[in-house]
């Protein structure tokens, strides 16, 4: 180091017991937080000049009415949603009292048809017992008719025989000649 430097040096740094007091350099007057503040001040004039916080304050208004609309939508959206479920919850509700509308008038065929059936099967048997009972009058008179024919026939045999075994030629002349008188 230089003598002249080391007079500045000297110069610069007083000593006072243990402690040492430095000198800052300074510019213009001013130490480095003296310029921190002064160049801040600037960025911020700059930016109120140059009207930074109305760009920053309509753009987050802007964002905010997006916001705002979607919302909006979505509150439109819930409602119409819940609109939606009430009527599907309402024809559900329909439906299902058109199903058991459906359900007790088929009961009410089908119990119907039941009973229809049960008067056709009952109608059925009566005409069936009937057929039945008119089938065995025919065969009993066809019985006895057979039974009639069959006792006439043996009844007109007998008789011829027992005729033919009585009579001969005198007795027959004899019954001719009555019968004739009886019909003059």
């Amino acid at each position: 180091m230089t003598a002249h430097s080391e007079a500045a040096q000297t110069a610069m740094t007083a000593s006072i017991g243990q402690a040492t007091v430095e000198h800052e350099d300074t510019a213009f007057g001013l130490g480095p937080p003296g310029w921190v503040a002064l160049s801040m001040i600037v960025v911020i004039l700059i930016l109120v000049w140059k009207k930074v916080p109305q760009l920053i304050g309509r753009g987050l208004d802007a964002q905010i009415a997006t916001i705002r609309k979607q919302l909006d939508e979505a509150a439109s959206l819930r409602a119409e949603a819940e609109a939606m479920r009430a009527d599907i919850q309402k024809r559900a509700t329909e439906a299902h009292k058109e199903a058991e509308a459906i359900l007790k008038g088929a009961q009410a065929e089908a119990s119907h048809l039941v009973a229809q059936a049960k008067v056709d099967a009952d109608l059925l048997i009566e005409r069936r017992a009937k057929m039945a009972e008119d089938k065995i009058a025919a065969a009993e008179r066809s019985a006895i008719a057979d039974v009639r024919a069959r006792a006439a026939s043996a009844a007109t045999a007998a008789a011829a025989a027992i005729i033919a075994q009585r009579h001969d030629a005198s007795a027959d002349r004899a019954l001719i000649d009555r019968t004739i008188a009886g019909l003059n």
